[in-house]
C-alpha cells in the first residue's frame, strides 16, 4: 500500500443549517493524513439528481441518515479501503460500482459525496497542500466572482414569492474581497429599505431577507432601490442575478405564479422573464423554465442568450451528458455545479469540464441546507469555475464559505487572479 492508501473510513451523523441530520465522512490514509467533509441538502431538487438516502419513519420527520452513515461504515469503507486517495477517479468509480444505481439510491448520494470530498481532502493533506492548490494540479487558481442572495424566496422561504433567489453580482469588482465589500453595503441597505417600508421580517433559509412583497416584480424594484441606496449604479457596478427555479411552480404545462395570481404557458412565462430583463439590470438567470420544459429552455436561450447568462440547475443537475446535450440543443449557456447533485467529485468535475469545453461559464453552488463545510470554495478556485454561489451575506454556514474564499485570495497574494466573464460583462 502507498502512503496515500486509504486505511480507514468513518461516518457520523451531524446537523445542517435547517436542523436536519446529514452525513459527515472522515478518511484516514496510511501516512497519517486525514480528510473530512459534510454532505449538504437541497430544498428544490432536480428530478435527475443523486438521491439522498433518508430513513423515513418518525424520527426527525423521516429525515434521519442512520442508513446512509451505516453505508459509509460498511459497504463504502469496504469498497475503497486500500485504494489510493491520490487517484480520485479510481476511488469514485469504486463508489459508483458499489452503489450500482443510476441515481445513487442504494448507498445514498449524501453518503457518497461526503466520502468523495473527504478523500480529496485527505489526499491534499498528504501532499501538504490546501485543497484548492491540490485541485489546481499545477495551474494557478482563479478566484470566483460571487453571486450573493439579498432576498430569499421560493422553496427557501415557504413559497412567499415565486422567484427563489434575488442576488447581486458585481461585474465591476476587481477582486473577490472588493465584491464582498460591495455586497455588504447592498445587503445592509436592503435591510434599511425593508425596515423603512415596514417589511423587515427576518431571513429565509439562506440568510437573505424574508420576501415580504406584494408581487414578484416588487422584489426586483426593491433590490434596485437597495443597490442605489448603497451608492452603486445598477447594471454598471452592481447587477442582479435571479434563480427562478421555475420547476417549483410548473404544473400541468403551466407556470402558476401564486404571488402574481397568474397561470401562463411557457411562451407567456418566457415573455414575463424577458420583460423583467428589459426593465431591470439582470445579467444572469438560472432555471428560467422548468427542468422538463426542453422546448421552453431552448426558445428562451435563443431569444435571450446573447444578452444574459442562462444557467441550468435542475435542468442539468451537474451531469456531463446533460450538459453536452444542452450544448447541442442550444439550451442554456452556463451550468450550476453542485457536487451532491452528482454524488462524486469526479462526476462533478466532468460536468464542469463539459461546460468549459463548450465555452460555457460555470457557477459552483452550495445548497439551502448547508454546514460549516467549505469544500466548494476550494473546488471553485482550484478548478477555475469562475463563479461561486453560496447564499446570502448572513448566517455562519454561508459566511464560513465567503470567509474561506478571502483566506484563499490572501494566500494567493499577488498571484491571485479574479475571474472575468464574457456573458456577464456583455450585459453591463
Amino acid at each position: 500500500m502507498t502512503d496515500t492508501g486509504i486505511v480507514n473510513v468513518h461516518g457520523r451523523r451531524v446537523w445542517d443549517s435547517r436542523g436536519r441530520p446529514t452525513v459527515e465522512a472522515e478518511v484516514s490514509l496510511a501516512c497519517g493524513a486525514t480528510g473530512r467533509a459534510i454532505a449538504p441538502a437541497g430544498a428544490s431538487r432536480g428530478i435527475h439528481e443523486a438521491t439522498d438516502l433518508r430513513d423515513g419513519g418518525n424520527d426527525f420527520g423521516g429525515q434521519d441518515v442512520k442508513g446512509a452513515v451505516a453505508n459509509v461504515l460498511g459497504p463504502i469503507a469496504g469498497a475503497i479501503s486500500g485504494l489510493d486517495a491520490a487517484d480520485q477517479n479510481s476511488v469514485d468509480q469504486a463508489l459508483i460500482a458499489a452503489d450500482g444505481t443510476h441515481d445513487k439510491s442504494q448507498l445514498g448520494g449524501n453518503a457518497m459525496i461526503a466520502v468523495s470530498m473527504a478523500v480529496a481532502h485527505s489526499a491534499a493533506a498528504a501532499a501538504g497542500e490546501p485543497l484548492y492548490r491540490y485541485l489546481a494540479n499545477g495551474r494557478e487558481p482563479t478566484m470566483p466572482l460571487p453571486q450573493i442572495q439579498i432576498f430569499g424566496g421560493g422553496a427557501h422561504a415557504g413559497q412567499r414569492i415565486d422567484i427563489q433567489d434575488l442576488m447581486v453580482i458585481c461585474p465591476s469588482a476587481k477582486s473577490f474581497s472588493q465584491a464582498l465589500d460591495m455586497t455588504a453595503d447592498v445587503y445592509r441597505a436592503a435591510g434599511v429599505v425593508m425596515a423603512e417600508r415596514d417589511r423587515l421580517q427576518g431571513v429565509a433559509d439562506e440568510g437573505g431577507y424574508w420576501p415580504a412583497f406584494d408581487s414578484n416584480e416588487q422584489a426586483l424594484e426593491t433590490l434596485v432601490v437597495a443597490i442605489e441606496r448603497a451608492g452603486f449604479v445598477p447594471g454598471q457596478q452592481v447587477a442582479i442575478a435571479l434563480d427562478i427555479a421555475a420547476s417549483e411552480f410548473y404544473r400541468d404545462g403551466l407556470y402558476k405564479l401564486t404571488l402574481d395570481d397568474q397561470a401562463v404557458d411557457a411562451d407567456g412565462f418566457a415573455e414575463k422573464v424577458s420583460a423583467w430583463i428589459e426593465r431591470y439590470p439582470i445579467i444572469s438567470v438560472e432555471d428560467p423554465l422548468a427542468e422538463t420544459d426542453r422546448d421552453g429552455m431552448i426558445a428562451f436561450t435563443r431569444a435571450m442568450g446573447e444578452r444574459v447568462q442562462i444557467i441550468g440547475d435542475d435542468y442539468l443537475v451537474t451531469n456531463a451528458a446533460r450538459v453536452r446535450a444542452a450544448v447541442t440543443d442550444g439550451a442554456c449557456n452556463a451550468v450550476l455545479i453542485k457536487p451532491n447533485q452528482a454524488g462524486t467529485l469526479t462526476e462533478t468535475r466532468d460536468a464542469l469540464e463539459a461546460a468549459h469545453q463548450s465555452g460555457w461559464d460555470a457557477v459552483v453552488s452550495a445548497r439551502s441546507g448547508e454546514t460549516e463545510d467549505v469544500t466548494i470554495v476550494h473546488l471553485a478556485a482550484g478548478w477555475g469555475a469562475g463563479q461561486l454561489k453560496v447564499g446570502s451575506f448572513a448566517r455562519s454556514e454561508r459566511m464560513a464559505k465567503w470567509n474561506e474564499a478571502l483566506r484563499v485570495e490572501e494566500a494567493l497574494g499577488a498571484k491571485a487572479r479574479f475571474a472575468e466573464h464574457r456573458s456577464l460583462s456583455a450585459g453591463v
